[in-house]
């Protein structure tokens, strides 16, 4: 189970730290709605992270039948650590220049009209359709896949990978939830500085999880 939960961690942290879904579930929580809509985008992330996760674990525990890891499983982890890289670039060639302000995305204009249904879609969006959060998931769950672990191992690290992934929306809603007086400053706080910082967050963590992703299939493809 060891190398099944090292492989994922990375990605796992990657999905956790992802500005969009913290500032998409603070911004769910502000609304006259917040309790139940805040507890319908957690509970509709971590329903379509678990999704995604399963399916690829799944799947790729069904072409990886021997103790070691397959061949593929490295051109694969090594395509997208490429994917990574690339992305990285373009996180940062569209980050916001000195003096120029992007306006928000149009579902953060209407999230106050959000219905709870409304809410966990949006969730459910920002896993399987956002390529970011979607290659991450893909990746760790690959890791899992391929990895000589058992059958119960590889769904501990699975679970594991969705809880850690699930942070970036259970902990504000907790915070919401049994925060107090302070959790409104304290959320405020956090979408603030996400949101100062979201291209410089993102442009690190993929260029840092593209280049492991590429060293580590070199090495498995060489060794």
């Amino acid at each position: 189970m060891g190398d099944a939960v090292g492989g994922m961690l990375a990605s796992a942290v990657g999905i956790a730290i992802s500005p969009m879904p913290l500032i998409a579930v603070i911004l769910t929580l502000a609304t006259p709605r917040g309790r139940s809509n805040g507890t319908a985008f957690a509970a509709g992330w971590v329903v379509a992270l678990a999704a995604v996760v399963t399916v690829v674990v799944s799947a790729g525990s069904g072409l990886s039948a021997g103790s070691d890891r397959p061949s593929w499983a490295w051109w694969l982890k090594l395509a997208l650590g490429t994917l990574f890289l690339l992305l990285g670039f373009r996180q940062w060639r569209a980050r916001p220049r000195e003096g120029h302000v992007h306006g928000p995305p149009a579902w953060m204009e209407a999230v106050d009209r959000f219905t709870p249904v409304k809410a966990a879609g949006l969730a459910a969006a920002l896993v399987a359709l956002n390529p970011k959060n979607l290659v991450l998931a893909v990746g760790g769950a690959v890791s899992i896949a391929t990895a000589t672990a058992s059958g119960a191992g590889k769904a501990c690290a699975a679970a594991l990978m969705v809880l850690i992934g699930s942070l970036c929306t259970l902990v504000p809603l907790g915070v919401y939830l049994f925060g107090g007086d302070r959790a409104a400053r304290i959320l405020g706080e956090w979408k603030a500085w996400t949101a100062a910082h979201n291209a410089a967050i993102m442009t690190v963590l993929l260029v840092v999880l593209g280049a492991t992703y590429v060293g580590d299939a070199l090495t498995g493809l060489t060794s």
